[in-house]
Protein backbone atom coordinates (compact mmCIF):
# COMPACT_ATOMS: atom_id res chain seq x y z
CA UNK A 1 0.00 0.00 0.00
CA UNK A 2 1.45 3.43 -0.91
CA UNK A 3 -0.10 6.64 0.65
CA UNK A 4 -0.42 9.69 -1.41
CA UNK A 5 1.65 12.42 0.25
CA UNK A 6 3.89 11.68 3.37
CA UNK A 7 6.54 9.55 4.88
CA UNK A 8 6.06 6.05 4.69
CA UNK A 9 8.16 3.88 6.23
CA UNK A 10 8.58 -0.17 5.50
CA UNK A 11 10.60 -3.27 7.55
CA UNK A 12 10.61 -6.77 6.66
CA UNK A 13 11.87 -10.02 7.44
CA UNK A 14 13.33 -11.58 4.19
CA UNK A 15 14.58 -15.03 3.07
CA UNK A 16 15.36 -16.41 -0.29
CA UNK A 17 16.15 -15.32 -3.40
CA UNK A 18 14.74 -12.04 -4.70
CA UNK A 19 12.29 -11.72 -7.87
CA UNK A 20 10.00 -9.24 -9.63
CA UNK A 21 6.69 -8.65 -9.23
CA UNK A 22 4.18 -8.01 -12.04
CA UNK A 23 4.62 -4.50 -10.72
CA UNK A 24 8.12 -4.62 -10.76
CA UNK A 25 8.27 -4.23 -6.80
CA UNK A 26 11.46 -6.43 -5.22
CA UNK A 27 9.58 -9.38 -3.28
CA UNK A 28 11.03 -12.94 -2.02
CA UNK A 29 9.09 -16.23 -1.28
CA UNK A 30 9.46 -16.01 2.45
CA UNK A 31 8.32 -12.26 2.96
CA UNK A 32 7.23 -11.05 6.70
CA UNK A 33 6.41 -7.32 7.79
CA UNK A 34 7.89 -6.22 10.59
CA UNK A 35 6.65 -2.55 10.95
CA UNK A 36 4.92 0.36 9.34
CA UNK A 37 5.48 3.78 10.31
CA UNK A 38 3.97 7.06 9.05
CA UNK A 39 6.72 10.16 8.92
CA UNK A 40 8.52 8.96 11.78
CA UNK A 41 11.02 11.51 10.77
CA UNK A 42 13.87 11.02 13.22
CA UNK A 43 13.99 6.61 12.51
CA UNK A 44 13.98 8.07 8.58
CA UNK A 45 17.36 10.00 9.55
CA UNK A 46 18.62 7.53 11.66
CA UNK A 47 17.90 4.73 8.88
CA UNK A 48 20.05 7.28 5.97
CA UNK A 49 23.22 7.84 7.95
CA UNK A 50 23.40 4.29 8.26
CA UNK A 51 22.68 3.78 4.30
CA UNK A 52 24.99 6.55 3.95
CA UNK A 53 27.61 4.77 6.43
CA UNK A 54 27.35 1.03 4.29
CA UNK A 55 27.81 2.95 1.00
CA UNK A 56 24.50 4.36 0.14
CA UNK A 57 24.44 7.28 -2.34
CA UNK A 58 21.70 9.82 -3.72
CA UNK A 59 18.25 10.18 -2.09
CA UNK A 60 17.37 7.93 0.46
CA UNK A 61 13.65 7.41 -0.94
CA UNK A 62 12.48 3.99 -1.93
CA UNK A 63 15.83 2.33 -1.40
CA UNK A 64 16.44 -0.40 1.21
CA UNK A 65 18.79 -0.44 3.76
CA UNK A 66 19.77 -4.35 5.40
CA UNK A 67 19.91 -4.24 8.63
CA UNK A 68 22.37 -6.55 10.54
CA UNK A 69 22.46 -7.46 15.05
CA UNK A 70 25.37 -4.60 15.42
CA UNK A 71 22.72 -2.20 13.65
CA UNK A 72 19.62 -2.90 15.42
CA UNK A 73 21.39 -2.85 18.70
CA UNK A 74 22.84 0.73 18.01
CA UNK A 75 19.11 1.41 16.91
CA UNK A 76 18.10 0.11 20.45
CA UNK A 77 20.46 1.88 22.42
CA UNK A 78 19.69 5.48 20.62
CA UNK A 79 15.72 4.87 21.09
CA UNK A 80 16.38 3.94 24.31
CA UNK A 81 18.19 7.06 25.13
CA UNK A 82 15.75 9.37 22.95
CA UNK A 83 19.03 9.86 20.56
CA UNK A 84 17.61 9.67 17.21
CA UNK A 85 18.44 12.42 14.99
CA UNK A 86 15.84 15.76 14.46
CA UNK A 87 14.47 15.08 10.98
CA UNK A 88 13.21 16.95 8.33
CA UNK A 89 11.71 16.87 4.90
CA UNK A 90 8.57 18.77 2.96
CA UNK A 91 6.72 15.39 3.31
CA UNK A 92 7.90 14.09 7.17
CA UNK A 93 5.98 15.78 9.29
CA UNK A 94 6.81 15.99 13.41
CA UNK A 95 6.40 12.91 14.38
CA UNK A 96 7.00 12.45 18.38
CA UNK A 97 10.01 9.92 19.20
CA UNK A 98 7.36 8.97 22.15
CA UNK A 99 4.98 8.12 20.15
CA UNK A 100 6.56 5.45 18.28
CA UNK A 101 9.26 4.64 21.23
CA UNK A 102 7.51 1.32 21.97
CA UNK A 103 6.81 0.34 18.21
CA UNK A 104 10.37 0.93 17.62
CA UNK A 105 11.21 -1.02 20.67
CA UNK A 106 9.25 -4.20 19.48
CA UNK A 107 10.46 -4.43 15.71
CA UNK A 108 14.15 -4.10 17.24
CA UNK A 109 13.78 -7.10 19.20
CA UNK A 110 11.44 -8.84 16.62
CA UNK A 111 14.01 -8.46 14.15
CA UNK A 112 16.81 -9.38 16.11
CA UNK A 113 14.75 -12.94 16.46
CA UNK A 114 14.01 -13.13 12.97
CA UNK A 115 18.00 -12.74 12.28
CA UNK A 116 18.52 -15.49 15.08
CA UNK A 117 16.14 -17.79 12.33
CA UNK A 118 18.28 -16.90 9.18
CA UNK A 119 16.46 -13.89 7.73
CA UNK A 120 17.64 -10.62 6.34
CA UNK A 121 15.79 -7.63 7.81
CA UNK A 122 15.49 -4.74 5.30
CA UNK A 123 14.30 -1.18 5.96
CA UNK A 124 12.87 0.92 3.42
CA UNK A 125 10.73 4.26 2.87
CA UNK A 126 8.74 6.30 0.44
CA UNK A 127 7.94 10.07 -0.03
Amino acid sequence: MRCIIGLDQYSRAIKGEPRKDEDGYTVYDDEISLGDWRKHSSLQGWMERLWRSKGGEGEFNCVAVELDADDLSALRDDVQASNLPATTGFFFGNGSDEYYKEQDLTFIEEALEFIEAGYKIEYSSWW
